[in-house]
Formats: C-alpha cells, structure tokens, sequence
C-alpha cells in the first residue's frame, strides 16, 4: 500500500512539473513575440513635433567630410567615426565648430534676482529696473588674481543676455528664449565660484555664511518652479566649477548638467563624465601673443613653479620635487600668484620646452591652461583627470601624458622629456598654437573660443537628456490610462459591455499584451 500511494505522489509530482514548465515555456516564447512584434517593421506613434531640432547637433554640413580652417587647411576639430558603406578606410567626421548654417543651442535663463549673480559684484538694479545689467552700456567687471580661474558662469551669462542684440546674433553657439516649453536647456544664472569666494566665511552676527543661505534660496526657488517639476531638473544647466562651490545644494541639484572644473570632490552618483561637463579654468597668464620662441629659444627643458606640498592626491608634487630639484634644465620651485608671481611665472613658462601639470588637492589646476596659453608643451601626470571638450579633442597631440607610477620611478621622467625630439616637440608647439582660442573666455565671445565651445559641449548633452525625459515617460499613458478606466468602472459599474464601449475590444486586448510583454522583458533584464 505505502509502495502504490509513493509511485501516485510521484506521478502528481512529474504532472505539476509537467504542467508548471509549459505553462513557463509558452509565458516565455507569448511575451518574446509581443516584443518581436512591437520592434519589427517601421516605428510607430512617434511625435516629430516633441524630437529636439536636429539641426542644433548636426555633425557635418551635407557633402563635406572635414570643415578645414581657412589659414592652415587642415581638418579641425575632427574625430573619425565608424567606416560607412564602401567607403573603405574612409571615415565619416565630426565637426565640433560653429557656423552659420547651424542652428544654435536654445537656452532660456531664469531671471533670478541680482543677490545670486551681479550683485555678489556689488551692482544694484534700479528701484522698478530689470535684474540684469544694461549691456548696451557699462556692466560690472570680474574681480582678478585668483578669482578669475572659475570664472566661468560670468562669461556665460553675459554671452546669453547679449545673444538676442542686434550686433552679436552671427556665429553663435546659443541664444536665450523667453518661453522654456521652445528651450533645449534651462540656465541657472547663480555665480556659485564668486559666491564661495567672497561669501563662505560667517560674519557675525550671521549665523550661517551669506553662501549657505544663497544656496538654501536657490535650491527652494529651482524644486518649485514647473520647469524643474517637468524634467526633474534634468535638463537644467548648473554652474560649480570651483571645486567647493555648491556644496550644499549638489546633493540636491545632482540631477542637472553640472559644469565642473574635475570630479576630485564629487561622489560618481551626484556628478559623473556621461551627465555633466568639464569647463577649462580661465589661464591667469596672458596668451603668448606672436610666438616665435621655438624649441632652441626656450633654455629651460622642464618647469614647474607652485604648492609644492599638497594633501589628497597631490603627494606626487613632493615625491617629484626630490627626485628632479637638481636636473639640469629643469625649475621646480615653490610659487604663488602673490607679489610678483604671475609675472615670474609667465616668463618662466614662456623660456622652457615643458611644463609639469600635477595633481594637487584635486585632479586638475589652473596651470594646464596656463601652460597652453604660454605655448608650453604640458606634461600632466594626474590619473584621474578629465579634461575639456575630450570627446572631440585629442590632448596626445598637444600634451604628454604620464602615468603617476612612472613618473615616480627614479630618473624615468628626466630620460623621457630628454628623449623628445626636436621635431616631436615642434608638432606639439604648433598644434598649441592652433587650439589655444578653445579656452579663451572673453566677451564679446567669438567663434570657437572657450564660451562657444562650452555651449557646444552642453548642446552635445541634450540628445542624452531628452532620451532619459522620453524614458521616463514610457508608463506614464498606462497610469492614466488605467486611472481613466478606474473612474469609468466607479460611474457605471463594473461593466465588460461599457468597458469595450470605452476601449473597444481589441484596444484592450493591445493594452494587455503590450503590458504583460513590457512587465515580463523588465523581469528577464
């Protein structure tokens, strides 16, 4: 009896899996061809009226494979990209640089009060006037010396409320609009550097620095505004650049495109390489105008001057300051921009082949663009740096890179910076010559300086953006959708007469299947 009521529980066990695996399998291949059937053939339901203007991101004019600049008729500014059709080793090109035939990046500014830009420079709008200063006659100049270097959001700012006058709308990058449903991204016009610069420190009888509660406003005036609500801030532009600017409000901000100098002090989660971008420092050195000094003129093979002693990661500043003070050829003394610094500096990077760019407290400085406007070959041994505009600039044709472990090796650094050639070290030279306007800020802003190639970089985002915004939409109909049919049940019943009255049949039957398919491929993946 015990050995017949084993073989029956068996025999029920093999049925329930038999009938479990079907069940399974035939779940698993329906939910499979849903998905095959809702990717084959052309896409449907698609809105052209809600896709961004193309025409803001095209790549290459029609017909043309590189836009060559005028005085040297070379390919500028171009990377290649995967080889098309039979075009053989032939590659297609992109084509980072501004002209009229492209329509510009559009951008709409909050008129934010002048306590958040303008007035951390002591201007005061006129009882009853506009929040911004008047641009067709004098407007407040940036302090100097080290204040310059993240300067950044002032240069940006004056180039939007001078992009709609008359005599500056040819060659730009962007254009402010006034209604932000037409806009590309949203400007948050806060000068965040000036305000940690000037403000930071609490002045009794304050009990919190002028920064804090700037910051505090700020991030309260954005999460209300139906902007912000739209996107979740996603496709607004936020400007830190000093690396301890907006400490406060990041955390709560992390969502827009922020413009940062590195990401030394920044967590991966609230900023990172695919969401946000890397502006240049403003160089305290003035460009290096007329450069004939070649590689014979320049005495000096290797210079270095500032902190030398530095914490985080900048330890390789000490350890290379044993290892190289007695190289012939090389200068590596401590220096600051106080007294006669910046003159010293310039002169000394003006006479000498390379110059160390090192990691300090953060993974970048001020010093790599100061050496690419004195036409210096930068040398930069940081690990963790990012630089400006990389994903359409190639920094090997113009710097050499390093790798911290080596550079510490004894006498590695001295034998290779020896071991360049004259002709190596020429390419180099005349290639600096050639991108040093891709970090010049000045106003009015010309073509392709650092201001037109900030906005580019942020237009090159948005394609990013308006893919997560879309994204995030994907279950938005059903919800109102199931929210319409809920309201209608409650009115009339539970009806399946009624409901089909609503949907029609076979809308409820294409509302399920796509459900359970989208439900099941979110499980698989």
């Amino acid at each position: 009896m015990a050995d017949r009521n084993a073989h029956y529980t068996v025999l029920i066990s093999r049925r329930c899996i038999l009938i479990l695996f079907t069940m399974t399998s035939s779940v698993f291949i329906f939910s499979w061809f849903c998905v095959l059937r809702s990717t084959s053939g052309r896409p449907h339901f698609i809105d052209h009226r809600s896709l961004p203007n193309s025409m803001n991101f095209a790549t290459i004019d029609s017909g043309d494979f590189f836009r060559k600049d005028q005085n040297e008729g070379q390919p500028l500014l171009a990377i290649p990209l995967e080889p098309v059709g039979d075009h053989g080793n032939t590659p297609q090109v992109k084509d980072v640089n501004c002209n009229s035939k492209k329509a510009v990046l559009k951008v709409f500014m909050y008129d934010l009060p002048p306590e958040f830009h303008f007035g951390l420079l002591d201007w005061k709008a006129t009882e009853g006037g506009s929040v911004w200063p008047d641009m067709q006659s004098k407007f407040p100049s940036y302090p100097g010396g080290l204040n310059l270097q993240h300067s950044i959001e002032y240069w940006l700012t004056l180039d939007l409320l001078s992009s709609t006058m008359p005599d500056f709308k040819d060659s730009r990058s962007a254009i402010r609009v006034f209604n932000s449903s037409e806009a590309d991204v949203i400007f948050v016009p806060f000068f965040s550097s000036l305000c940690y610069n000037r403000f930071s420190k609490v002045r009794p009888p304050q009990k919190r620095s002028r920064n804090k509660l700037l910051q505090e406003k700020l991030v309260s005036f954005l999460t209300s505004q139906e902007e912000w609500k739209r996107s979740g801030g996603r496709d607004h532009v936020v400007l830190a650049h000093h690396p301890n600017s907006m400490l406060d409000a990041r955390t709560k901000l992390w969502p827009a495109i922020l413009i940062l100098s590195d990401f030394g002090r920044y967590p991966p989660n609230i900023a990172n390489v695919e969401k946000d971008i890397i502006a240049p420092y403003k160089h305290v050195i003035k460009t290096f105008e007329n450069d004939s000094l070649g590689f014979d003129d320049r005495p000096t093979l290797l210079y270095f001057q500032g902190a030398i002693y530095r914490k985080d990661g900048g330890f390789a500043r000490q350890e290379l300051f044993y290892l190289l003070k007695d190289e012939k050829g090389v200068h590596f003394s401590f220096g600051s921009v106080q007294g006669d610094g910046i003159r010293k500096a310039t002169q000394g990077m003006h006479s000498s082949k390379f110059c160390l760019n090192i990691a300090g407290d953060t993974p970048s400085s001020n010093r790599l663009f100061d050496a690419v406007a004195s036409h210096c070959v930068p040398v930069i041994i940081s690990d963790e740096i990012e630089l400006p505009y990389e994903d359409v600039l190639d920094y090997s044709e113009f710097c050499v890179f390093v790798r911290t472990s080596d550079a510490l090796r004894k006498r590695f650094l001295i034998r290779l910076m020896r071991g360049i050639t004259k002709e190596e070290w020429t390419q180099k030279w005349n290639k600096l010559k050639e991108i040093e306007r891709f970090f010049e800020f000045q106003y009015p802003s010309r073509e392709n300086d650092a201001v037109h190639m900030i906005w580019q970089a942020i237009a090159r985002k948005v394609p990013s953006v308006q893919l997560k915004l879309n994204k995030a939409q994907r279950f938005t109909s059903i919800v109102l959708l199931e929210k319409s049919c809920k309201c209608a049940v409650l009115q009339q019943g539970d009806s399946p007469l009624f409901s089909q009255q609503i949907l029609g049949t076979q809308q409820i039957r294409n509302f399920t299947e796509k459900r359970i398919a989208s439900l099941l491929v979110c499980y698989m993946y």
